[in-house]
């Protein structure tokens, strides 16, 4: 899957859900590897090398990654992963792929999503977990080689104008609100897969 900028992938892990499947096929193609600090644990035990470590740190966890850098943020208006999406935005980077967004407290995982689509215009960020890859559309996609693939369209709160090619289940001109119609668990029949809508913000799922 590509991002919208050019420049190199970065990897940041966040201390959701544990990555358990085909992450080390990914994590070595990433310019830099980011943390939070809850993070850095599991990615120890998984022997993933990361370079910079964020958060609110203990005497303990400092300890542990005196070797890494380090970015203190105590700032509690923001969260975790926004203060590392600041980070990383000022060295540079553009291109996120995030992993731990999801699983466990699910409140955590609807406010990392609502602070990606805030920045959704400065950054590319794409979204895994063990069973998909997702992220905030822009109004015109094209997808490549994702055949037989579970692909769901979820409106956040709503699209309008929205039309499909390459899924089983097409939609044209359609309209998705949460509460009211949402495209989950479509399917994609071609290697080409255009998703396009008018007005509102759209979540793509695509299955791994």
């Amino acid at each position: 899957m590509n991002h919208r900028f050019d420049g190199p992938e970065v990897g940041l892990f966040l201390n959701g859900e544990t990555p358990i499947n085909d992450y080390k096929k990914y994590y070595f193609l990433y310019e830099k590897i980011f943390a939070v600090n809850g993070a850095f644990s599991y990615l120890k035990k998984l022997k993933i090398q990361v370079d910079c470590v964020i958060g609110d740190f203990d005497s303990c966890i400092k300890k542990k990654v005196f070797s890494k850098k380090i970015f203190v943020t105590s700032d509690q208006n923001y969260t975790d992963f926004e203060k590392a999406l600041k980070i990383i935005y000022e060295k540079g980077y553009y291109n996120i792929n995030v992993w731990g967004a999801s699983g466990k407290e699910q409140d955590h995982f609807l406010g990392n999503l609502s602070t990606a689509l805030k920045y959704k215009n400065k950054l590319s960020i794409i979204f895994h977990d063990n069973y998909h890859s997702y992220f905030f559309s822009f109004k015109k996609n094209f997808l490549l080689g994702r055949k037989n693939k579970k692909i769901s369209l979820f409106p956040f709160p709503k699209v309008e104008g929205l039309s499909t090619y390459g899924l089983r289940y097409s939609l044209t001109n359609r309209f998705l609100e949460i509460g009211k119609y949402i495209g989950i668990r479509n399917e994609s029949i071609e290697n080409k897969i255009e998703i396009n809508y008018e007005k509102g913000e759209l979540l793509i799922f695509i299955e791994r």
